[in-house]
């Protein structure tokens, strides 16, 4: 905690933060790897149990609310979700990926958050009016007006989160998740239940942040001090805008489609669309979640070993994609059965839709990870290219598909994403230590497994599928695709000692000291 005054989180440059600062380097690689694979299991485990309390939260409210209620929410988060973009500008990123970092930086950067924060507040109270007669309803002005509070408080939990990602403290940052969707979930249902439609939704919002924010205040030694402007402020500023409007063209591409839809088609087909986008999301999301925080902040403390962060990367990527195609797999095969089993009876639409998203799952498990190493490595130019030439492309992908409404619209989607793939993977390994060829070597055995395990659960689907009602279904399905998964994956192709090798990584060693140049707070 903090002792007179002072901050015990930091090391600065040159000087060691620690009496067992003279491990050796190769004590100090393993102490990395250990604290990396804790930190990706933590994570993993915590969004699980995020995945299930999301999913639990999603069935409730579909069954308690109206289509109408998510189209209205939907209509307003998409244009605020632009200007939450805007919250961190990137600075969280930048306090994580700086090799070295003082409590002078770390202060001035938290004053910039909050002025960004407060600024914003006030932009989405002046947005109100716009929306109203845009989409020609005057429900959205109050709802637009409270979600303006969630602005400043983010704002405030913004770079105490970044020194808890910094440090690797994903244990820590695990729980703080867990327990503010928690209080989200509560909120939202005991609202809906009460009445209060769709405000059960904008409350359930603003409370996850609220209860973020404060409990990494209270987790963190540190206070922030008075702001001081120096060249590494303006370096760590560069890299920040850089991210945010990477983030702000991306978003925007992945959310045009809301927009299109609530315009010409109205709430009921945003709402339909949106909760099939959002349910298809869920597994990228625990996914990327999961892992791709953790990675960036260990790959960001090996950009000075190009072979070690190759070997990371790599192996960090392979685990990515084994967890990623079955869970595309199951979305595609099972979709009737998941929107019936999520969403209820009323949702019977949003199935297509859902199935017609699923290939975006594999597609995003395999772009997403590339930018770990494209910001660990400093290219965050780059991926702002990349994104400049996705989001074009996918937005005149909604505007084909618009005249069949929200199942022309994920169908277009789809394609789109699935004809960039090939080129998004050469672009972002061109010049880098990896070749797209090594990266196509990585993952070919859990692409084989999965392409077995899913003709043979197609066939039996067709066989059986028949016989027996959705939840059964799905269940008895999964349960097989898995299982023909793993046998593929771990004893027909020989994948067994790789996957060991992480468990036994889990274990902790002893006397290590922490990573990425920050000094643990007793």
């Amino acid at each position: 905690m903090i002792r007179s005054g002072k901050i015990a989180l930091f090391r600065h440059a040159g000087r060691p933060a620690h009496p067992k600062a003279g491990l050796s380097n190769e004590n100090a690689m393993k102490d990395l790897r250990q604290r990396t694979l804790r930190g990706v299991f933590a994570k993993l485990l915590g969004q699980g149990v995020n995945f299930v309390l999301r999913a639990s939260f999603m069935m409730a409210l579909a069954r308690l609310l109206d289509p109408k209620d998510f189209g209205l929410v939907a209509m307003v988060t998409v244009v605020t979700g632009v200007y939450g973009l805007f919250t961190s500008a990137g600075l969280s990123s930048a306090t994580v990926q700086k090799k070295d970092i003082t409590p002078d930086q770390v202060s001035t950067l938290f004053w910039i958050n909050i002025l960004i924060g407060s600024s914003l507040a006030a932009l989405c109270i002046a947005t109100a009016p716009a929306l109203v007669a845009f989409y020609r309803e005057p429900r959205l002005f109050w709802i637009t007006e409270a979600m303006a509070a969630g602005f400043l408080v983010n704002a405030v939990g913004i770079q105490h989160v970044a020194l808890l990602q910094r440090e690797l403290r994903y244990v820590t940052l695990t729980l703080i998740e867990a327990l503010s969707q928690l209080g989200s979930i509560a909120v939202g249902i005991g609202m809906a239940i009460a009445g209060f439609g769709y405000w059960a939704l904008v409350a359930a919002a603003l409370i996850s942040p609220a209860i973020t924010t404060v409990s990494a205040l209270l987790t963190v030694a540190w206070l922030p001090g008075r702001p001081r402007w120096n060249v590494e402020i303006r370096s760590m500023l560069r890299f920040g805008c850089t991210i945010t409007l990477n983030n702000l063209v991306v978003y925007l591409a992945y959310n045009f489609d809301k927009i299109l839809l609530g315009r010409f088609w109205g709430a009921d087909a945003v709402g339909l669309y949106g909760r099939a986008f959002q349910l298809i999301s869920l597994p990228s999301e625990y996914l990327s979640g999961g892992i791709g925080g953790v990675a960036f902040s260990a790959l960001s403390r090996l950009q000075g070993d190009p072979s070690r962060l190759k070997g990371y990367f790599l192996k960090g990527y392979l685990l990515a994609i084994s967890m990623t195609l079955p869970v595309t797999i199951g979305c595609a095969l099972f979709a009737d059965e998941i929107v019936r089993i999520a969403l209820g009876p009323n949702w019977g639409e949003a199935a297509t839709i859902f199935r017609l998203l699923a290939p975006t799952v594999l597609i995003l498990g395999m772009i997403n990870p590339t930018s770990w190493l494209l910001l660990s490595i400093g290219l965050q130019g780059r991926s702002l290219k990349l994104a400049l030439v996705i989001a074009p492309l996918v937005m005149t992908a909604y505007i084909i598909g618009l005249p069949y409404g929200p199942t022309g619209v994920a169908l277009s989607y789809s394609i789109a994403m699935t004809l960039w793939l090939v080129p998004h993977i050469i672009w972002c390994l061109h010049g880098t230590m990896i070749s797209p060829l090594e990266l196509a070597r990585t993952i070919w055995r859990p692409f084989l497994s999965g392409i077995v395990a899913a003709i043979l659960v197609f066939w039996l689907k067709r066989q059986f599928g028949p016989l027996v009602g959705p939840l059964p279904r799905l269940i008895l399905g999964g349960s097989v695709m898995l299982a023909v998964y793993l046998s593929m994956l771990m004893f027909v192709l020989g994948q067994r000692t790789f996957y060991w090798e992480l468990v036994k990584g889990l274990r902790k060693s002893p006397g290590a000291e922490p990573a990425g140049g920050v000094e643990q707070v007793p």
